[in-house]
């Protein structure tokens, strides 16, 4: 060193300044951890934007569109029956179906002799009626022609009733109402761009026409989501998660946060032949009494996060929690992903051990799956808890690696479960994909008219999501059950679930 000559002899003096050289070394790592910490700050902020960022703001047109639609389908299903038609002067004149469409005819005839007198009937003139209906791919008119017939003997007239239709006194066959319906709620195209595409094809559709169709259908269809939540609540274990969805505030104009749950049930995994099935519920806040309401009656074991709503069903001793392990390991995942962290990649890297194990025991009987987990699970999970233990204290306590092993280390214990029971699964990924149709569909919406619009949404979202985890194509098994809901006994309504569908790939058979 060339400056060791310029060093003092008096050791007094060397201690002096070999503290104030420890002081200032101090002092820049502090400010070196600081910067650290602001720095994985950033890159966790940019990275999640990146990840979750969506498409540029809808334009003000289009929000308009939107906040119309569901105010109309919130209109539709709050105002009762006999109030919905418009007053005189405002309805709007019914224009006839378009005359290039494929028309087929039905002849509902009312027999040839009298039911008072048993005199023969002449045919003294008939009554159309027009019904749109869509198919996969094309517009149709079904015309009901009902021959209006006397009696030669008593002069009274008899004429066949037209047969039950989803909506009364409306004209949208079953299949076009279906198609609406998962056009909206699958497809994630609003009503108002529907509007557009039929007009292409010569088709007068209002959007809000199409509002009163969705109102007047999900409550139609509501007894069937109830018993499929019914179905949902009969499981020894289910998934449960909730998004959030801004509502309109009655009033202002302005937008207040909403939420939609959603409860599935998917025994799979552990060869169950139970259907699997979700239902959705809508609420205008978070509050923990919204998922008691929901799960009124249930008593199992519930897949979730780490929601203080939860907390007070998990005291009733009712509902036994297990944790999420895609939890934990999503706040390491964007942590190693982010800042390229040793410990977020190791932690990982242990957990993919357990999903590898759960990879093995999928399809396996609840015994099997049992064995499999204590032999070749525990020891995995039981030592990341050790790990993650001995790793916390050698990080700073406010770095988000820090927060993450904190999360973890309380939300394993409640884990743990998973591995004396094959009936649990590692993760609550089945409640999770039932989400993500609607967050893509969430910009094409933007938010509910009322808490009246969104529970329709959420009817709609509990027949959709049912139907595809039954392998159901929902434009064909929606367009089944509207022909036949309105006449269906109210006690038998679950005769009509997705899986009991005659034919589950059914695209020729819509209006059958």
């Amino acid at each position: 060193m060339s400056d060791v000559a310029d060093l003092p002899d008096d050791v007094e003096a060397l201690k002096a300044m070999l503290r104030d050289a420890h002081v200032e070394i101090s002092r820049h790592r502090v400010e070196l951890r600081g910067r650290d910490l602001l720095i994985e700050k950033l890159k966790l902020q940019l990275a999640g934007m990146a990840r979750h960022r969506f498409g540029s703001s809808a334009e003000g047109l289009q929000q308009l569109q939107l906040m119309l639609e569901d105010l109309e389908i919130t209109r539709s299903t709050e105002v009762p029956a006999a109030e919905t038609e418009p007053a005189a002067m405002d309805k709007p004149v019914r224009k006839p179906l378009p005359d290039h469409l494929p028309r087929t005819d039905q002849v509902l005839e009312t027999g040839e002799a009298c039911n008072d007198c048993g005199g023969k009937l002449k045919r003294v003139g008939e009554d159309v009626t027009e019904e749109l209906e869509y198919i996969p791919g094309r517009f149709m008119v079904n015309r009901y022609v009902r021959p209006r017939m006397a009696c030669t003997c008593c002069d009274r007239f008899h004429q066949a009733p037209l047969p039950s239709r989803p909506i009364e006194r409306g004209r949208p066959g079953p299949g076009l109402l279906a198609h609406v319906l998962v056009s909206k709620y699958a497809d994630h195209l609003p009503l108002y761009r529907q509007s557009q595409i039929y007009a292409r094809e010569g088709l007068d559709l209002e959007r809000s026409t199409m509002a009163d169709w969705v109102g007047k259908s999900t409550a139609l269809l509501e007894p069937l989501a109830e018993a499929i939540g019914q179905h949902v609540r009969a499981g020894a274990a289910i998934h449960a998660d909730d998004t959030p969805v801004s509502v309109l505030a009655p009033g202002n104009g302005k937008t207040k946060t909403g939420r939609v749950w959603v409860y599935a049930r998917d025994e799979r995994p552990h060869g169950s032949g139970a259907p699997p099935a979700a239902f959705y519920r809508f609420s205008m806040d978070r509050k923990g009494i919204r998922p008691a309401e929901h799960l009124k009656g249930y008593s199992g074991f519930m897949h979730a996060d780490g929601y203080a709503g939860f907390e007070e069903l998990y005291r009733s001793g009712r509902i036994t929690e297990v944790a999420c392990l895609a939890h934990i390991r999503r706040k390491f995942f964007d942590i190693a992903k982010a800042t390229g962290s040793a410990v977020a990649t190791e932690a990982v890297a242990r957990i993919a051990a357990l999903y590898a194990v759960e990879a093995e025991a999928r399809g396996q009987p609840p015994d099997t799956r049992v064995e499999m987990r204590q032999a070749k699970a525990r020891p995995v999970f039981d030592d990341l808890i050790s790990w993650l233990q001995s790793e916390l204290p050698k990080i700073p306590g406010k770095s988000d690696l820090a927060k993450a092993i904190r999360y973890a280390l309380t939300r394993l214990p409640r884990l743990e479960v998973y591995l004396s029971n094959g009936h649990l699964e590692i993760d609550n990924n089945a409640a999770e994909r039932g989400m993500r149709g609607l967050a893509i569909g969430r910009k094409n919406w933007l938010f509910a008219g009322s808490e009246g619009g969104g529970h329709a949404a959420a009817i709609a979202y509990t027949l959709i999501e049912t139907a595809r985890l039954n392998d159901v194509d929902p434009q064909a098994w929606l367009t089944h059950i509207l022909s036949r809901i309105a006449d269906h006994p109210i006690n038998r309504v679950a005769d009509l679930a997705a899986w009991n569908f005659p034919d589950r790939s059914a695209r020729d058979n819509l209006v059958a």
